[in-house]
């Protein structure tokens, strides 16, 4: 839930051209990768919007059904006219999730 790697992005978001430096000191070779930046301050929203300007996960219809001459109330769920919440600020900034280095180990 609410997670989103780099694998739907298509890149790893931590490098790009010229980030990744090959150094030999004494016959050691060491790579350095320098990071961007490890927070996130914007998410995708799950939410929608429909005609009404309600804002909810999702959104049902109470409709009729005639069955063997008794009637029922069924919930039909709307899929059409709904418009995406959008890109929300975080509250508080969170980690990346393909964040590369270990910040506590036990």
């Amino acid at each position: 839930m609410g997670g989103s790697g780099s694998k739907s992005r298509g890149y790893w978001p931590f490098s790009g051209s010229g980030t990744v430096e090959d150094t030999t000191k004494d016959g050691n070779e060491q790579s350095v990768t320098r990071i961007r930046f490890p927070f996130v301050f914007t998410r995708r929203s799950s939410l929608y919007l429909d005609e009404d300007g309600d804002l909810a996960h999702e959104f049902y219809e109470e409709t009729i059904v005639t069955k063997n001459g008794r009637k029922r109330a069924k919930l039909k769920r709307i899929q059409k006219n709904l418009i995406p919440q959008g890109m929300i600020n975080l509250d508080h900034p969170c980690m990346h999730v393909d964040f590369p280095v270990v910040l506590c180990e036990v």
